[in-house]
């Protein structure tokens, strides 16, 4: 079957993968579409550390294909959404609802692939850059077949990461001002989540001024190229401000930005081994820094949440898909995203 897949030199699209059937606890889905995230590119550049060879995607919808032992709340042919949140649900993270906390669900890879009888990685519990990916069942949430599955494929990373931010761990509430920098595809889904929330004041910001109509599109009340200029806006500062972007002197940014009792929240990816600075005295006025996994999710509940709000007009999905691309021209998908001429792409099988 066909699958990008990253050698450590290069990602390219091969067409000799196999894949195993879905053991006891597993799902072997049909993936029909797949977004190119920035995570993907982070793992190609060595931003984020993975071994190889891997089959990479991990932002993807399809067709449940087979089922393994123990597993009811899918069947085949139910069309779902994936998540790489690949928890365990019996231990004591789980226990509390906070399954993105779940430690057996970080740092162990597993071999559902394999590629001239040698055994290939799969990226992020996923691989949804993969025509067909076997993932735990807890990572496959069943949603309305009305969906348009390149649609449907961006909950599982774009949506949750940013939206969740917002709902979950920052938990924005109305009235509230928040400053978004970076409108990539998680920015875009952190403006329509402060958009939902109620929050008055929305400021986007990024260095693309194309950008502005699709950010206020989603939600942003303001658009600026600068962070510099957010005060001119918000004299004493926001009450959140969200970096998606991954650079240090954002981060410090962030947290210049914000008014007493302000939140600033961590999205964007830096290298791992990157440093930021700031001035500690700045949070004795009850401001914080807050990190984020993946929205501080709970994707068998929110993936369902947000198809219910994307039913009734008040999240945006569609709008999220810039281009699809046939998985054979991954590069040009690449290239697209690298320029930022896309909101997101969509690979399709």
């Amino acid at each position: 079957m066909r699958g990008v897949l990253f050698d450590g030199k290069q990602a390219v699209v091969v067409d000799d993968l196999e894949i195993r059937d879905p053991g006891p606890g597993e799902v072997l889905v049909d993936v029909a579409a797949a977004g190119l995230c920035h995570s993907d590119l982070s793992v190609i550049d060595g931003t984020i550390p993975f071994p190889r060879p891997v089959v990479l995607g991990h932002e993807g919808a399809g067709v449940v294909e087979a089922v393994g032992a123990g597993v009811s709340h899918v069947v085949p042919g139910d069309h779902v959404s994936l998540s790489t949140l690949a928890n365990c649900g019996a231990c004591a993270e789980c226990d509390r609802g906070r399954p993105t906390m779940c430690r057996k669900a970080i740092g162990m890879p597993g071999q559902p692939f394999s590629r001239g009888g040698d055994p290939v990685y799969q990226f992020a519990s996923n691989s949804a850059f993969a025509e067909r990916t076997v993932v735990k069942a807890v990572q496959a949430v069943k949603i309305p077949k009305e969906i348009p599955l390149t649609s449907a494929a961006l909950i599982g990373c774009g949506v949750l990461t940013g939206v969740g931010a917002v709902l979950n761990r920052a938990r924005v509430d109305r009235g509230d001002s928040v400053v978004v920098i970076g409108t990539g595809g998680v920015g875009l889904n952190v403006l329509q989540g402060a958009r939902i929330a109620g929050a008055l004041r929305v400021v986007a910001v990024d260095n693309n001024p194309a950008k502005e109509d699709v950010a206020r599109q989603f939600g942003a009340t303001d658009f600026l190229t600068d962070a510099a200029q957010v005060r001119g806006l918000l004299p004493d500062g926001a009450d959140h401000v969200f970096e998606c972007v991954g650079r240090v002197e954002l981060v410090r940014a962030a947290i210049d930005l914000l008014d007493r009792h302000g939140q600033a929240v961590l999205l964007g990816m830096p290298a791992a081994d990157a440093e930021a600075s700031f001035v500690p005295a700045q949070l004795f006025l009850d401001k914080s820094v807050l990190g984020c996994r993946y929205g501080s999710s709970r994707p068998q509940r929110d993936i369902r949440l947000y198809a219910d709000l994307y039913a009734q007009g008040r999240l945006l999905l569609d709008e999220l898909v810039t281009r699809t691309y046939p998985v054979e021209d991954f590069a040009k998908a690449v290239e697209d995203a690298e320029a930022g001429r896309v909101a997101r792409g969509v690979l399709t099988f």
